[in-house]
């Protein structure tokens, strides 16, 4: 992953189950350090004090307790150096420009190819603020 000595260390939040495991595979296929939570919730408590920084975060935008822009919201208040890349099949002009104006690094539209995102995640760990 380019000159940096550390591996990117990444945030998967995903309800649905196969698709939170194929990312977390293809993350650790490329040498991430994952964690993951299923909700809004799960995202929040990773992202506790003492959990350490994350450097990316991949957000999906419809989940069980979050159905808006609210969770990005907050989970730009707790990483604000973070990368966001949003994950969404309902890409609204609105949300796009919700999002945009929340920070996120990238919209990603579903379904998308898992080298799409890999190469989403490279560029943002690797544009990500020192």
């Amino acid at each position: 992953m380019g000159q940096n000595t550390r591996s990117p260390r990444v945030l998967v939040v995903e309800d649905e189950g196969l698709m939170r495991w194929s990312l977390l595979q293809t993350l650790a296929e490329m040498g991430c350090s994952v964690e993951e939570a299923a909700d809004g919730d799960g995202a929040i408590r990773n992202l506790s004090p003492g959990s350490g920084d994350f450097d990316v975060i991949l957000l999906d935008y419809q989940l069980p307790d979050s159905r808006d822009l609210t969770l990005l919201t907050a989970l730009r208040r707790l990483a604000p150096r973070c990368q966001i890349i949003l994950m969404t099949a309902f890409g609204t002009p609105d949300l796009l420009k919700g999002a945009i104006e929340l920070g996120v690094y990238r919209v990603l539209a579903k379904p998308f190819e898992l080298r799409d995102l890999a190469q989403a995640v490279r560029q943002a760990y690797a544009d990500r603020p020192q």
